[in-house]
């Protein structure tokens, strides 16, 4: 298991002020819904439409402050996504209706998009000779950080008072506050002159694009384990109730654990190519495990959400660690918040559509559409190494314009 704090220095301030970040993101991500349901009175269909519709923005926002990241400096972009997206939270005790609730629920979802690309130059910067596994790193401390803001978030909705809930919206302003703050001691980095070519190349490399649409697919299988199973154990299996935080658990400390080791052997494009496929497998059997868990003695069911759960977060680790390499691998230097601001886009839409697609394929029709979604998920898996090979062939093209460009801004 990682510690919290890596080696002094700049990547001890990006850890720390993630990890403060991710204890606010973990009292929201487990209890925000709620929140807007039980302590404001919102009905669930308009909290669903405002979400929607804060996901659409957010996708709007990560291309151009990735952008905004490379050419005036990506600490002070970053630093400033952290005040918006604290404001914006805070502003939730504010929101009493729809449309109050839709402004700042857009405000802080598109601020925490916007934030995700701009940090990704300092990633790159002071990631050192692997920024690839120092982002590997940060997912595991995002994982510490959500657990624990989870167990205050358990507490909260224990307790399920209006006063109670607004403590926890509080503390998830405070916590990005503190985290924009420590930033104060990371060295700036200095931005980058733009390139000479267009503007926004990323949204022309078309290689790219389709690496983050494969990705995008591929990240519905986030959803897994926080939506589908959970209906799942709930109405089609006998498997005691309690197990659902069995199952987030498990999965959890096994990122914990293991992340940073399965991104050690990532360590080219073409190997993300091979992880994406090992991982699109990895999902087809634990889709196929975890469909079998329906009709059979509870302690058998158990056995087999468990088992595929452990199976399906190996495929987890192969690929976040895919994504990883190949998003910072393929990216130019002058332009890595663009590029990795464009490669959000697919977990961005996944986040939008996987909910729904698992609810309709796994949960409405069945048994047969868990095998839908694993072989979806294999098939994704075949076509990732021929993505990654046309996008080296494309980027060894263009090898001498990227060298001049990345000359460039390090002059």
């Amino acid at each position: 298991m990682p510690c919290l704090l890596p080696n002094a220095g700049p990547q001890r301030v990006l850890a720390a002020s993630n990890f403060v970040y991710t204890v606010g993101s973990g009292l929201y991500l487990t209890a925000g819904v709620l929140y807007f349901t039980q302590a404001v009175h919102l009905p669930a269909d308009q909290v669903g439409l405002g979400l929607g519709i804060a996901g659409l923005v957010a996708l709007a926002l990560g291309v151009a402050v990735g952008h905004l990241a490379d050419r005036y400096g990506a600490r002070g972009v970053y630093a400033a996504t952290l005040v918006v997206q604290a404001l914006a939270t805070a502003g939730f005790v504010l929101a009493d209706s729809f449309w109050p609730f839709l402004f700042v629920v857009c405000a802080a979802a598109g601020a925490k998009a916007a934030g995700i690309a701009a940090r990704s130059p300092l990633i790159r910067h002071y990631g050192g000779d692997r920024p690839q596994e120092f982002r590997a790193y940060l997912r595991a401390v995002t994982n510490v950080g959500v657990s624990l803001g989870a167990v205050g978030a358990g507490w909260v909705v224990q307790v399920g008072t209006s006063t109670a809930y607004r403590l926890m919206v509080i503390g998830n302003a405070i916590a990005f506050v503190v985290s924009a703050a420590l930033l104060v001691f990371l060295p700036r980095v200095m931005p980058v002159p733009a390139s000479g070519g267009p503007r926004w190349v990323a949204l022309r490399d078309r290689p790219y694009l389709l690496l983050t649409t494969l990705d995008g697919i591929m990240a519905i299988q986030f959803k897994v384990l926080t939506v589908a199973i959970p209906l799942w154990l709930v109405g089609a299996t006998t498997a005691p109730h309690w197990l659902i935080s069995g199952t987030m658990l498990t999965g959890t400390v096994i990122v914990i654990a293991f992340q940073v080791r399965a991104s050690r052997n990532v360590v080219s494009p073409a190997a993300g190519g091979n992880a994406y496929r090992r991982a699109g497998f990895a999902f087809l059997v634990s889709c196929s495990m975890i469909s079998l868990s329906a009709g059979i003695p509870a302690w058998a069911a158990a056995t087999l959400l468990i088992a595929g759960v452990v199976i399906h977060t190996a495929g987890e680790l192969w690929h976040s660690a895919a994504g990883f390499e190949v998003s910072f691998a393929l990216a130019p230097r002058h332009a890595t918040g663009q590029y990795l601001g464009v490669f959000g886009l697919g977990a961005g839409l996944a986040e939008a559509v996987g909910p729904g697609l698992l609810i309709s394929l796994c949960i409405t029709w069945g048994r047969p559409g868990w095998y839908v979604v694993g072989a979806v998920f294999a098939l994704t898996g075949l076509a990732a190494p021929l993505a990654v090979r046309w996008a080296q062939n494309q980027r060894n093209a263009r090898q001498p314009h990227l060298q001049a460009a990345e000359n460039a801004a390090a002059a």
